[in-house]
């Protein structure tokens, strides 16, 4: 567990807690695929995974911290000691609560490059409370922090920032959002594909509408999100928020529907050479928005975190200019407002991916 906001004198950092009907619950697990080999440990490969979901009853259940301990000494490491009086969050999610009952549409969200599967905590847990199953990975090498049940933390080895070590990068990605959603089929036909076996909670297996699967990512994330509907047609929808593109999504396109969100510090359609070439071939529903005063970072809990942190600390996080609660709000209301359009036929939010909503202004029409 992390250190408890407000212990030892420490100063708490807080996110907001979801606005949806259900509680949350969620559990963690350690994935090994024994048929690819890890590329930068020569092992199998192995993910951390987790699966966060609308609950049943959260009462006396312990919320999962925002990073585990061993991820988030590791984490405040990179800050140098910046943040070292500061207590990371704890989530909304209570830690395997049993599942609410239903049949619930599948979301794979892989992080930026040099993140964690938490840092998109807020837009999450909001999925989860209006009544997806997010599943978040952690790609070990390319994540930012990765913590495995034995206390293992593997860290992001950088790349060298060449195109083909990046494509390389999102390659393995996809692989590893394709596996994933291989074991999430293993789960729904009563399995538990956790390496350690550890119990799950009650109510999940049966919960996996595996024919309503969409995929989401920030930065890197995005562009592997495009990446596995290219090579799998079990994704039937996708979003990147702000990342380039990379790989043969690029020249070919795709033929389900996808939204493309960015910053005007980045405004993809005109300065990043890989969004034109896949936003010519998209042949089916897309769009590109665009969060206005926003730079990379507000699509992610760090926009949240930024105005509670030393200004040493909050100038090097690329957070823009726009208030943070506007932020979480406005990409929230983007994400579910996109999968309720094309993963539950909910058209009800669609002036809002006009970029034409009076309670999101944030968001601008840009394409589509």
């Amino acid at each position: 567990m992390s250190t408890p906001a407000g212990a030892a004198g420490l100063i708490p950092i807080r996110l907001a807690g979801p606005t949806g009907p259900a509680p949350v619950g969620a559990v963690e697990l350690h994935l090994v695929d024994p048929s690819r080999t890890d590329p930068w440990s020569g092992q199998p490969r192995e993910v951390m995974v987790t699966v966060t979901y609308p609950a049943a009853d959260v009462r006396g259940r312990a919320m999962l911290p925002w990073l585990p301990s061993g991820a988030e000494r590791a984490l405040k490491a990179r800050f140098g000691g910046a943040v070292d009086g500061y207590a990371l969050p704890e989530t909304h999610s209570a830690d395997r609560a049993p599942v609410r009952p239903g049949r619930r549409p599948v979301l794979l969200h892989s992080p930026g490059y040099n993140s964690d599967r938490a840092f998109n905590t807020l837009v999450i847990e909001e999925l989860a409370s209006w009544g997806y199953v997010v599943v978040a990975v952690d790609h070990p090498y390319d994540s930012g922090e990765v913590e495995f049940p034995d206390g293992r933390v593997i860290v992001n080895r950088p790349d060298d920032a060449s195109h083909d070590a990046r494509t390389a990068a999102v390659a393995v990605r996809a692989a590893d959002l394709r596996f994933v959603l291989d074991q999430l089929t293993v789960l729904q036909r009563g399995g538990n594909p956790d390496v350690e076996g550890r119990p799950l909670p009650t109510g999940l297996h049966g919960m996996l509408d595996l024919t309503r699967v969409g995929a989401f990512g920030h930065s890197r994330g995005g562009a592997a999100s495009a990446a596995v509907m290219y090579l799998d047609e079990r994704v039937r929808a996708g979003i990147d928020l702000d990342g380039a593109l990379y790989g043969p999504v690029v020249e070919h396109g795709l033929d389900r529907p996808f939204l493309l969100m960015d910053t005007a510090v980045h405004d993809g359609l005109n300065q990043d050479g890989s969004w034109p070439p896949f936003w010519a071939r998209l042949s089916d529903w897309h769009r590109c928005l665009r969060l206005a005063d926003a730079d990379h970072n507000c699509f992610t809990d760090i926009v949240a975190i930024a105005p509670q942190v030393p200004e040493s600390v909050r100038k090097t996080l690329q957070v823009g200019t726009i208030p943070a609660h506007r932020a979480v709000a406005a990409v929230r209301a983007t994400v579910r407002a996109f999968f309720d359009l094309q993963l539950r036929g909910r058209p009800g939010a669609g002036h809002l991916l006009w970029g034409a909503s009076p309670r999101y202004p944030e968001v601008h029409y840009i394409a589509g």
